[in-house]
């Protein structure tokens, strides 16, 4: 099936061939590697681990912490856990890495290890490398018996996660509670069903619809939180009378809206809502990558504040973050990143920012939706043949398209009138994404049309 190696981590299916997809071998190997380097000429090292709810997350798992082990490095075991509980846990236990078990919005039949440095991010590239590096010498060093690390199982971070987002200053769980708010939450059979739930009960919102709640990673649909995905959640919103709904993805890093009325709020406006409330507190920058709505752009001006784009990818995200002293950053699938409580995409902060906003708005979810521009994004993939040049074909368009504004810091993004269209391969899937933004939904489908004929054209 696949194995990818990307800064966004190392990801494949179960089972089959070894340095074909994610088998055992592959697991230690990497695990190892990575293990190897972040220990090298320390002593006492901690390294945070945690899963989300994958039915292969317990085998996983348990191969990650025993190499680990195996190292001499002890392990501080959340076991099923979220994302950004992870990367909180890191810093928190003072650890020198984590690694998260998730394929994140993947399907059931993948996993992956995501993995984090002292400072509970996403390693840097020339990290990424050595670990690749390393993996693929298998120059690995293991501990006799009596230095053996050993594992610490710790299951309080959640909860801990939990009180920070509503400790956090902007927060505001006392104005949350009083709107006695009727929620539907699509949990995927995953984590989100131990958090998301958690972390409303702790904002004051007692009236909670669960569904999708038995942790068990067979994913009752799609895991991308994407509004073809969401019809059930939808429907029951609608059914429960709800004031909205709340959807994540498996490991509860992602984070999209749903209207009273049945219609989605957009997971690109998720983001936009939020940075709308976070600028109205605090005057600064914004970053999203350049696959995210221009709404952003447009918000963070009406502020006073300046916006900057980075290639897609969390670790370029926090990196332009870094760079620009943004206070408010993130991804238009839906991940939310506040520097000053974390620099990852969490979903958990992102409800209650978006919930703090909310809560000051008294006509409704679908009200406040209206609040914003109506730009539409056509999001799109086609599937990699292994005989695919995508670089010669990226080339025949970028010259067939030589007359427009051209990017090619992340893949092809070519601007067309008050339009744009983004072309890249993913970091997580064997795929060429396609994504198209303008004011009609049907200009945006149009669009990326025309460039996935040009793709297939050109790739012939």
């Amino acid at each position: 099936m696949a194995l990818i190696k990307s800064i966004s981590g190392i990801r494949g299916t179960i089972g089959g061939t070894p340095g074909q997809n994610l088998t055992p071998i592959d697991i230690v190997k990497f695990t190892a590697a990575f293990g190897t380097l972040i220990s090298k000429d320390k002593k006492n090292v901690k390294i945070v681990i945690g899963r989300d709810g994958r039915i292969s997350g317990e085998m996983v798992q348990a191969f990650v912490a025993h190499t680990l082990t195996s190292l001499g490095i002890q392990v501080i075991h959340l076991d099923l856990s979220t994302t950004p509980t992870v990367e909180l846990a890191v810093k928190m236990e003072k650890a020198q890495g984590g690694i998260i078990i998730t394929a994140s919005h993947n399907p059931q039949e993948w996993n992956a290890l995501k993995l984090l440095n002292e400072e509970g991010e996403f390693i840097d590239a020339e990290l990424g490398q050595a670990v690749l590096a390393l993996a693929a010498e298998e120059s690995f060093n293991f501990q006799p018996v009596q230095q053996l690390g050993k594992i610490f199982s710790d299951d309080t971070y959640l909860q801990k996660h939990v009180d920070a987002v509503v400790n956090y200053p902007l927060v505001n769980a006392k104005n949350i509670a009083k709107q006695d708010y009727r929620v539907v939450v699509d949990a995927i059979n995953s984590t989100g069903a131990l958090a998301v739930p958690a972390l409303l009960q702790a904002l004051g919102i007692n009236d909670i619809i669960v569904l999708n709640e038995e942790i068990n990673g067979k994913f009752a649909h799609n895991p991308e939180p994407l509004p073809q995905h969401l019809t059930q959640l939808s429907s029951e919103v609608v059914k429960q009378q709800a004031h909205f709904g709340i959807a994540v993805d498996p490991d509860v890093d992602r984070l999209c809206f749903v209207c009273e009325d049945g219609s989605m709020f957009g997971e690109e406006y998720t983001l936009v809502a939020v940075a709308d409330y976070v600028l109205g507190k605090i005057k600064g920058n914004t970053v999203s990558n350049m696959s995210s709505t221009k709404a952003l752009k447009e918000i963070t001006i009406q502020h006073g504040g300046a916006y900057f784009a980075s290639p897609v990818g969390e670790v370029n995200v926090v990196k332009k973050m870094k760079e620009v002293d943004a206070v408010i950053g993130g991804e238009g699938n839906g991940g939310i990143i506040v520097p000053d409580f974390h620099y990852g995409r969490d979903a958990l902060i992102g409800i209650g920012l978006f919930l703090s906003h909310l809560s000051t708005h008294n006509n409704g979810m679908k009200s406040f939706r209206k609040k914003y521009p109506e730009y539409f994004i056509s999001k799109n993939k086609i599937e990699l043949d292994k005989d695919m040049d995508v670089n010669k074909i990226f080339e025949k368009i970028k010259e067939k398209y030589k007359k427009n504004q051209l990017n090619t810091d992340d893949g092809l993004k070519i601007e067309i009138d008050n339009d744009w269209v983004h072309l890249r391969t993913s970091n997580t899937e064997p795929i060429i994404r396609i994504y198209a933004e303008s004011d009609f939904e049907s200009k945006a489908n149009n669009i990326a049309l025309q460039l996935m004929r040009d793709i297939k054209e050109f790739g012939n």
